[in-house]
């Protein structure tokens, strides 16, 4: 039982030492390489163990894309030996294990096997194998592309298609990417791509694919430098017609012109080549052409009423035609019409802030004059007087006798006469005041209780 435990403790430490082996003693920066044609490429290997306490064997081999291996160095410590075919193409220096090629060429693509063995001078450790696997692919530099049209002319929209086609003279695993207006093409309902990218498929043509075409073409060692473009012409439209004049005043599709104003119309559209318009004149369900061309003169006295006219533009390549009517009318617009269309927008808002202010000051001025004259008690007091005294007319104090009628009494007081007249209240307050030199008169009236019989008796 114990020689079976020592046996399966040393398998133990042996297979870890095996395992271990492969991340602790050797390192590979990097296990796919990607080398260009007519220049050298190092496979670099890194040693983790010290040299002058091992020994080494290994070997360096390659397989082809086809299949085919060939053993390139078998090395030692203290030297190696490099197959006849490839002495002059390989670097080996010993102890290093790392490979160099010289001058890279397309037979140098494929995988590289390193096989290494590792003997301890104590023989403590078994032999610990290593092994190693690094791709290298060998790329020619991108050429610059060149564009080729199908078809070379200008097309028109929705009736044709358009191929783009980018080529190389030389290069390997070219990658193409479309551009138009330096900005990049995807796939879509009427972009179709080639699988590598080299075609570009339109389908069918329309306004928005004009533009300039440029492709770049690239791989994994180089750029193509100076790439091509190509103009796509396409013939379209009329667009967006529009009937425009910087004299009158337009409503929607009536232009107002003042009496004896000389106007003129410009007619528009969006189109490619340029459209041909003519100017038609409507009126008793009659059309005439006044004339053709982009502009039209009308003369205002010659106008006897409203007239409608018509605006008809068309495109001879693609046979597509736009048309604009409106309305001219002739009446007086007064001198500011032309401030009050140019100016509005700037007058509007002025007119709106000295609006709102008004409005407050008003409404301050209400609550103000509410608050101090109280208008609601004035109007309830003048409403609620007795008739008699509302309709009493203006009398100058002798008219009736019968209301002077009572009892006069004088009081004489000494003083300064600083009243023709005191009041009532005045005479309440005699007592206070006796100090003053004043004569006052004060009459009391004595009303009976039935005055009209006692001027009847």
């Amino acid at each position: 039982m114990e020689a079976t435990g020592r046996t399966a403790l040393y398998v133990c430490s042996v297979l870890f030492i095996l395992t271990e082996a492969s991340s602790e003693f050797i390192h590979i920066p990097s296990l796919i390489h990607h080398g260009m044609e007519g220049q050298s490429l190092l496979l670099s290997v890194e040693t983790h163990f010290p040299l002058d306490e091992v020994e080494i064997q290994g070997t360096w081999s390659l397989t082809r894309l086809s299949g085919t291996r060939t053993t390139l160095v078998t090395f030692t410590k203290e030297n190696s030996i490099t197959d006849m075919m490839y002495r002059n193409h390989l670097r080996f220096r010993e102890p290093n294990v790392s490979l160099s090629i010289q001058t890279l060429n397309q037979d140098d693509e494929g995988d590289y096997h390193l096989k290494l063995n590792i003997q301890f001078h104590n023989k403590t450790v078994p032999v610990i194998p290593v092994e190693r696997t690094v791709h290298v692919t060998v790329d020619v530099p991108v050429s610059p592309p060149v564009i080729e049209k199908s078809p070379s002319y200008a097309v028109v929209e929705d009736k044709a298609n358009v191929t783009l086609t980018c080529s190389v003279k030389r290069g390997t695993r070219v990658v193409f990417q479309w551009l138009r207006d330096d900005i990049v093409l995807s796939p879509g309902d009427r972009y179709h791509f080639s699988q590598d990218n080299s075609k570009v498929l339109i389908t069918p043509v329309r306004k928005e694919d004009k533009g300039t075409y440029r492709c770049v073409a690239s791989n994994p060692v180089s750029k193509g430098e100076g790439s091509s473009s190509v103009e796509l012409n396409v013939y379209y439209g009329p667009y967006n017609l529009e009937v425009n004049s910087d004299q009158g005043l337009r409503t929607g599709e009536v232009f107002t012109i003042n009496p004896g104003e000389l106007v003129f119309f410009e007619c528009q559209a969006d189109s490619n080549p340029p459209n041909s318009y003519v100017w038609i004149s409507k009126s008793r369900n009659t059309t005439q052409v006044i004339t053709e061309g982009p502009r039209l003169e009308v003369r205002s006295y010659r106008l006897a009423q409203a007239e409608e006219y018509l605006c008809r533009a068309f495109n001879n390549v693609t046979q597509k035609q736009d048309e604009a009517q409106f309305t001219l009318v002739v009446a007086s617009l007064g001198t500011g019409k032309e401030k009050h269309t140019q100016e509005g927008n700037s007058v509007s808002p002025l007119a709106a802030i000295t609006v709102c202010s008004l409005f407050v000051i008003g409404c301050m001025l209400l609550f103000f004059i509410r608050r101090t004259c109280h208008p609601k008690r004035v109007l309830m007091s003048i409403y609620n007087r007795p008739l008699s005294e509302q309709k009493r007319p203006h009398r100058s104090g002798h008219e009736d006798a019968t209301e002077d009628f009572g009892i006069y009494e004088f009081v004489s007081i000494p003083g300064k006469m600083e009243s023709a007249q005191a009041s009532c209240r005045s005479l309440a307050r005699l007592e206070s005041v006796q100090d003053m030199h004043t004569t006052i008169y004060d009459v009391i009236r004595h009303v009976p209780e039935t005055p009209s019989h006692s001027l009847l008796q």
